[in-house]
């Protein structure tokens, strides 16, 4: 999420992380592990190699993206749909056409698929939820039919190419609804109704999907409780409740907000049963190899944690978007087009030390979108 999208509340002071949870993951059941999610969002990994892009193994050998990921424990790949997005090559591209390509390209891999609609032409975040262009000046009724038509014909295309989504996002990072203003937080009737007609035509397509509700800021249990009742009051349909956790943004250590995210975490499978939850986008500033690899580990601890198995999995956002090529910060990728060892903390069934990455100076801060 973009900085500026945040309205910080003040945080709990939460316990450090060393003392409270120790230093290695927790050894999940045997049947847990295998149903773990451990994912990456790379929605730029096609226009990454489109413009030319090389990607290097841990031994400095040219390989494909997908085959590095899988090697650092990558079981599962996230793709964001826009609707009919520009080619510029990181603000646009990822049509239906072009995710569906890729989604089959994972699954033939053997990667678990969740999908992303973001009901825009480009990025859809908290601070930003606008229409697609087509759809602009439709009425509220019309865009109940937009977004069941572009979620059931999107669905329809990967049912065509032999792929099931594990999981479907209606929405991105959506604290303030969506397609604003008539599916803003201020008009909670409409924003439910908006969203159960994504989750029909995921259903009608793909009964087996779960259907994602995505917010920003997981470490926030108010946030949380407040849209998901409103929700739930409205007659919203989910599956799964969705988390964003990115402390860097929260321009704080991991370790501030960590303990406020498991309790979150749990808090929303006790509080709406039969729902499961997924840290469905994390990052870390690539140039901090150790601390983001210990965030990591930090938060795939929290979610295995939830009882039952209801915590799905973790996945990280654009892991593969080396910054000379995206200028995003949050990437895990090092500036010698290798995976930088943080993503060890991926590898199971227990992570493997982070190996120190060589000193490098400051970088600037970037946005993510």
């Amino acid at each position: 999420m973009l900085a500026n999208s945040f309205f910080l509340a003040p945080l709990r002071t939460a316990v450090l992380l060393g003392v409270a949870w120790g230093t290695s993951l927790l050894v999940a059941p045997a049947a847990q592990a295998q149903s773990f999610a451990k994912g990456a969002d790379v929605g730029w990994l096609q226009q990454m190699e489109a413009t030319g892009y090389v990607f290097y193994n841990e031994q400095g050998v040219a390989q494909d993206c997908f085959q590095i990921l899988k090697d650092k424990g990558i079981n599962s790949i996230r793709l964001r749909v826009f609707v009919n997005p520009s080619d510029d090559k990181a603000s646009g591209h990822c049509s239906p056409a072009e995710v569906v390509a890729m989604a089959k390209r994972a699954t033939g891999l053997g990667f678990r698929v969740m999908i992303d609609f973001h009901y825009s032409d480009t990025w859809a975040d908290p601070g930003k939820q606008a229409k697609p262009a087509a759809w602009a000046s439709h009425t509220f009724a019309q865009l109940l039919t937009d977004v069941y038509d572009h979620t059931q014909q999107t669905m329809s295309l990967l049912k065509a190419a032999g792929v099931t989504p594990e999981w479907v996002q209606v929405g991105n990072e959506i604290p303030g609804g969506l397609l604003w203003p008539e599916g803003s937080t201020a008009n909670f009737g409409q924003l439910s109704q908006l969203l159960n007609q994504g989750y029909a035509a995921v259903k009608a397509v793909s009964p087996t999907s779960k259907v994602i509700i995505h917010l920003d800021r997981g470490n926030d249990n108010a946030l949380y409780r407040t849209f998901f009742d409103q929700h739930v009051r409205n007659g919203g349909k989910f599956d799964v409740i969705g988390m964003s956790y990115y402390p860097y943004w929260l321009k704080q250590d991991y370790t501030a907000s960590i303990a406020n995210l498991q309790a979150n975490l749990l808090d929303m499978t006790t509080r709406y049963p039969g729902k499961e939850v997924v840290v469905a986008e994390v990052g870390g500033d690539y140039t901090l190899v150790q601390n983001t690899f210990d965030m990591l580990v930090a938060v795939q601890k929290a979610v295995r944690a939830v009882p039952a198995g209801k915590g799905l999995g973790v996945f990280y956002w654009e892991p593969e978007g080396a910054k000379s090529w995206s200028g995003y910060q949050l990437n895990a990728w090092a500036d010698d087009g290798k995976p930088s060892p943080a993503l060890n903390a991926f590898r199971a069934p227990a992570a493997a030390p982070a190996a120190k990455a060589p000193a490098q100076p400051a970088k600037a801060k970037a946005h993510k979108r």
